[in-house]
């Protein structure tokens, strides 16, 4: 059994795998932590594999939290190569383990060249080609990001709850409807440089509501690092 830790800047999301499904998981806020600890210490797990971006705050909190338990756990940082994936970046090392985790749990769920994306705090969207190599990707606000963004920095926009709309015709709606397009047109444009017969992955919070807008093959994945963690830590075995 592998416990898997996905430690973002919002939210830490966890899940228990075993015989090849999910057995358990839940998800804290980041700034509590250990309130997820008692949960774990009532598990059984062979494995720990975290993935964490939040910075190494978040960190000191989560190996407090894992220090009374048995199983050291395995830090994921990007490589090279690992688990199929080649990674493109001038720089393995720079990229987030999160984007490197979900390229690694594309990479085995779906075939083919694939459009990689965590809507999460900050959307990424990376390209996976159909050889396994990561060929580069981009990162922009997150879908509440922008909408946020737009009532700080400006005097007339305030935030308030929307709706899309083809033609939007309040302030709300468009705002909802530009900031969804944006994150829909960014995720089509990467698609559409892979070719025709590429497709779309794509997990966090705000997958839902992107994927209902795009005009490309998606597949919504509950929890695409988790995924990417548990062939990280099977491959690590031993």
């Amino acid at each position: 059994m592998i416990l898997a830790i996905d430690v973002g800047n919002t939210r830490l999301k966890w899940g228990l795998h075993a015989g090849g499904v999910w057995r358990d998981g839940g998800a804290v806020l980041t700034a509590e932590i250990s309130r997820a600890a008692p949960r774990w210490r009532k598990l059984s797990f062979e494995r720990i594999v975290v993935a964490n971006v939040a910075g190494a705050s978040a960190r000191k909190r989560l190996e407090r939290a894992l220090s009374r338990l048995a199983v050291a756990p395995i830090w994921v940082e990007p490589k090279r190569r690992q688990c199929g994936v080649l990674n493109g970046y001038r720089n393995p090392g720079q990229l987030g383990a999160d984007r490197w985790a979900a390229l690694i749990g594309a990479r085995s769920l779906v075939t083919g060249p694939c459009v990689v994306v965590n809507a999460g705090t900050a959307t990424t969207v990376d390209i996976l080609r159909g050889d396994g190599v990561f060929a580069g990707g981009l990162i922009l606000p997150g879908l509440d990001l922008m909408k946020t963004s737009l009532a700080r920095s400006t005097a007339g926009l305030p935030l308030r709850k929307g709706r899309f709309s083809e033609g939007p015709r309040d302030t709300a709606s468009a705002i909802e409807t530009g900031c969804l397009l944006a994150q829909a047109g960014a995720i089509e444009r990467m698609v559409a440089s892979l070719g025709p017969d590429a497709a779309c992955v794509i997990s966090g919070g705000s997958a839902r509501s992107i994927a209902r807008h795009l005009r490309v093959r998606a597949r919504v994945v509950d929890n695409l690092v988790l995924e990417g963690l548990v062939r990280i830590a099977a491959e690590s075995k031993g």
